[in-house]
């Protein structure tokens, strides 16, 4: 008789032998960790379910301005349950080019602090067992889950020497990515704690490069304020949606896609709505017009430049909002340490008082 996991690792062999057409778009699955009746970890004010849909929704919205052309995905999009299975299901089931699962750290250790992002793996199993067992027992929420999960115990280490290693095919692409997404983190100051293996059920069952970050320590009184702000949320997304940007410049290289839309483009400041002002970042002057190739433009999204006095001027992004634009500005000053806040109303740079004083 045919298993269980019989028919997933057909499935899987399947799937990479099906392949994707130059133009067929890119497929992010984006995962926000627990929900309903599992809230995860829960801090002094807030539950882990919550911060984490919230970051996933901002990403959401920031890869799918940036990206016209890159499918988005959501495992759940409100305070709904989803099984461990039906998370990688629905990664699978799309055809997902890369998968990402969000999710909100606790420790006994009320000092711990940081983000961490993680690939599946089973070295260092010991020292990052505890994070992977507390994932892994949503499954005990669900009905089947004997049945579903082959008698898998995630309270029990020894359950874990059944694991293979159906992720290794996507192993270099998902650290890859982790390490992106821990770069940028360090970038706005979140607390570096590197890119780590575990036996996350949820990545072991997806057959894409996948990784599972943890935003930081809900069980730590000043970043469980920082992780429930607007503020904090928008920062958080924005570093893993510029993490995305690069992740995938690459992926279109590599495999011939086209970019649409305006991300890692120079061109003349324009806004959607030129009724409404927008907010970016300037990083540079030039007494020359750069090639949109020009190192000095890598990895930036939106690029603009504006031309005044001799000299043009570029800018990146193209927030609606101050705060995201401040976020932008941070993220950026290792880079460029004297990069400023400027506003647009269409092609006219306007004060950032101006700005606010429209928007309300």
């Amino acid at each position: 008789m045919l298993t269980r996991p019989f028919y997933f690792l057909l499935f899987v062999f399947l799937f990479c032998l099906s392949g994707f057409s130059a133009n067929h778009n890119f497929v992010l699955v984006i995962d926000p960790g627990h929900g309903g009746r599992d809230p995860g970890a829960v801090g002094a004010i807030s539950q882990e379910k919550n911060i984490n849909l919230a970051v996933a929704l901002k990403l959401g919205a920031l890869v799918e301005r940036n990206h016209p052309n890159v499918k988005v995905v959501f495992t759940r999009r409100d305070d709904v349950f989803v099984g461990l299975a039906d998370r990688a299901n629905i990664a699978n089931s799309n055809n997902a080019n890369l998968f990402i699962s969000i999710h909100t750290n606790a420790a006994a250790n009320r000092a711990a602090t940081g983000t961490e992002t993680f690939v599946f793996g089973l070295s260092n199993i010991q020292s990052n067992l505890d994070a992977a067992m507390r994932e892994n027992s949503v499954i005990l929420l669900e009905d089947d889950h004997e049945t579903r999960y082959e008698g898998f115990n995630p309270n029990c280490p020894s359950s874990f020497i059944m694991f293979n290693f159906l992720q290794n095919r996507f192993r270099d692409n998902s650290i890859d990515f982790a390490a992106r997404v821990q770069t940028n983190f360090a970038n706005i100051d979140r607390g570096d704690r590197g890119v780590k293996e575990g036996p996350f059920l949820v990545l072991h069952r997806t057959a894409a490069p996948s990784v599972l970050i943890e935003l930081g320590f809900i069980s730590n009184r000043e970043e469980e304020r920082f992780l429930n702000s607007a503020a904090g949320q928008q920062q958080l997304a924005l570093a893993i949606s510029n993490a995305f940007d690069s992740f995938f410049r690459d992926y279109a290289r590599r495999t011939g896609i086209t970019i649409s839309g305006t991300a890692n483009q120079a061109n003349n400041v324009a806004a959607t709505d030129p009724a409404r002002p927008v907010f970016k970042v300037q990083v540079f002057s030039s007494r020359t017009i750069l090639n949109p190739n020009d190192r000095n433009l890598r990895d930036l999204q939106n690029v603009s430049h504006s031309f005044d006095n001799g000299w043009y001027r570029y800018s990146t992004g193209n927030a609606r909002t101050l705060a995201e634009a401040q976020a932008l500005r941070d993220n950026l000053q290792t880079r460029f340490p004297g990069a400023f806040v400027v506003a647009y109303l269409g092609d006219r740079r306007i004060s950032i008082a101006e700005a606010l004083r429209m928007l309300q």
